[in-house]
């Protein structure tokens, strides 16, 4: 591959030949019947950068013009039936040809393509003097793993829905196709439940430590906007709703969910870390909330998952609190571990009944899985492994690989919290755990990164510690694990970049991939 070739992720069988093709304004745009919405989507794409219109054409045959880009449906049939999200990408002096069985197919390979053209292209302007050229090539490819997701934590700090938009463009320009929403924490509220307004009344706004106002939140409608955005880039939200635990931004609003043992008085907190604070579990009027609430968000999150987060719940009101008690000898319960399962098994069967699977940070295993619970493990893998041979499926995302609020590097100046992860420690990582067996790999569905935002209190500080490693956790979970080369990799970031600047992502300068 030459250094000029710089698709990330790598495509699975790429060839290349010597020529290449020109875009003018001749070229047309040919789709298929159920290839049409895609073929608008390439001409938005193009057509303010170029500076020409590409007029497109609905055709169930081949063009009979030879400068044209082709994109067309072919599900397949037998044995033979394609990869679910593969696509086959040709440029020859004819023109351009996007197969694939399904359109998530024809998106990512209208995402390769983009990545062809001059750096340009991401542009916000029509430069002058662009040879809007492609090289020949032969593309077949697809997915390693079927979940491919970015995490986004709104909660510490709120963002925009114009940036929230913005990171689902950079999320399904790199392939992903699972966007994590974290919505709700001890430090905010940050979706409107109209059954119970002072969720966000109250607990969406944060009085800080030097007493100024911080917060926001999403209207419903703003919601429906996100998530039909997504859809559109082949992208399903999955919204995050935490309990039991990181619940006093809730708690705030409604502190009488809380526990008999606690202080009584409640704000939305203004400190990082883990609070005490966590919804009772032997109150009925906590579920007949949570299920409110839930009832809403399925309503508004068409995807089959919801999260419920599940993580780091202390058990000191538990242990305290009477109603607790009451429950857990009610129920027969062994412990506060018992009755966390309890809690999370409610929800589940609540979840279950409105066609949702929950999912859990790996904390949900304590005391008992609840039934096609799906575990993301983040303490390492051994959550994950747990869960495998269990049966249950998992999404690893530990924090020695995929928490993109660590430091890039191990220096004192350096932005971030908690540790270390450098690009190359993105890069290397393995999903699948070896201990695992091929039938219990199978319950692996992939991986993800994820973006806690203590320390990010602007949308700049979210891009510079996402970027570059976002596109090395593109290539983990998208490329074959027997092609992935760390040099080669370094050789397509570096020249890279400059389709990220063109993009305006403020990335890190790992100085391993671009030297001062």
């Amino acid at each position: 591959m030459t250094r000029t070739i710089s698709i990330i992720p790598q495509p699975g069988k790429l060839e290349v030949g010597s020529g290449a093709f020109a875009l003018t304004a001749e070229t047309r745009i040919f789709a298929s019947d159920a290839s049409v919405p895609m073929g608008y989507y390439l001409a938005r794409l193009l057509r303010p950068v170029i500076g020409f219109q590409l007029p497109g054409e609905r055709t169930s045959t081949s063009p009979d013009t030879a400068n044209a880009i082709t994109l067309r449906l072919t599900p397949g049939s037998g044995k033979k039936r394609p990869a679910p999200e593969s696509y086959a990408l040709s440029v020859t002096d004819a023109g351009i040809t996007i197969e694939a069985p399904r359109p998530a197919g024809l998106f990512y390979g209208v995402q390769t393509l983009r990545q062809f053209l001059p750096p340009a292209i991401e542009s916000q302007t029509s430069p002058s003097g662009v040879a809007w050229t492609i090289p020949h090539v032969s593309i077949e490819d697809a997915p390693r793993y079927s979940w491919r997701g970015m995490h986004l934590d709104v909660s510490r700090h709120f963002f925009s829905v114009s940036f929230v938009k913005r990171y689902i463009d950079l999320l399904a320009m790199y392939k992903f196709n699972r966007f994590h929403w974290h919505l709700t924490d001890d430090q905010g509220w940050r979706i409107e439940i109209k059954s119970h307004p002072r969720l966000t009344e109250i607990g969406a706004w944060r009085t800080e430590r030097d007493g100024t106002i911080s917060g926001g939140f999403y209207t419903q409608d703003e919601i429906r906007e996100v998530v039909d955005y997504a859809r559109e880039h082949f992208i399903t939200v999955v919204p995050e709703i935490e309990m039991p635990g990181h619940a006093q931004a809730a708690l705030a609003a409604y502190p009488e969910l809380a526990c008999t043992s606690g202080p009584g008085e409640i704000a939305v907190w203004n400190r990082w870390g883990i609070s005490k604070e966590v919804f009772c579990a032997g109150k009925e009027a906590t579920f007949d909330l949570l299920e409110d609430v839930l009832a809403e968000v399925v309503a508004l999150f068409p995807g089959p998952y919801v999260h419920v987060g599940g993580d780091e719940c202390p058990k000191d009101r538990w242990s305290a609190c009477d109603d607790c008690q009451a429950r857990i000898q009610a129920e027969g319960l062994a412990d506060e571990n018992a009755l966390q399962s309890y809690f999370i098994k409610r929800i589940s069967r609540f979840l279950s009944k409105r066609n949702r699977q929950l999912i859990g940070w790996d904390e949900i295993l304590e005391g008992g899985l609840a039934e096609r619970a799906i575990v993301m493990s983040w303490r390492g893998t051994e959550g994950g492994i747990q869960a495998a041979r269990a049966g249950h499926d998992v999404i690893m995302t530990p924090t020695s690989h995929c928490y993109f609020d660590y430091k890039h590097a191990d220096r004192p100046d350096e932005p971030g919290q908690w540790g270390v992860i450098p690009l190359k420690k993105v890069y290397d990582y393995e999903p699948t755990p070896a201990e695992l067996t091929p039938a219990e790999a199978q319950h692996v569905l992939g991986s993800q990164g994820n973006v806690w935002s203590e320390s990010m209190p602007t949308t700049r500080d979210v891009e510079q510690m996402v970027f570059p490693r976002l596109c090395a956790l593109a290539e983990v979970v998208w490329s074959p694990r027997g092609q992935r080369d760390w040099e080669d990799f370094k050789a397509r970031l570096r020249a890279h970049g400059e389709r990220l600047q063109a993009l305006d992502v403020e990335y890190y300068r790992d100085q391993e991939i671009w030297p001062a």
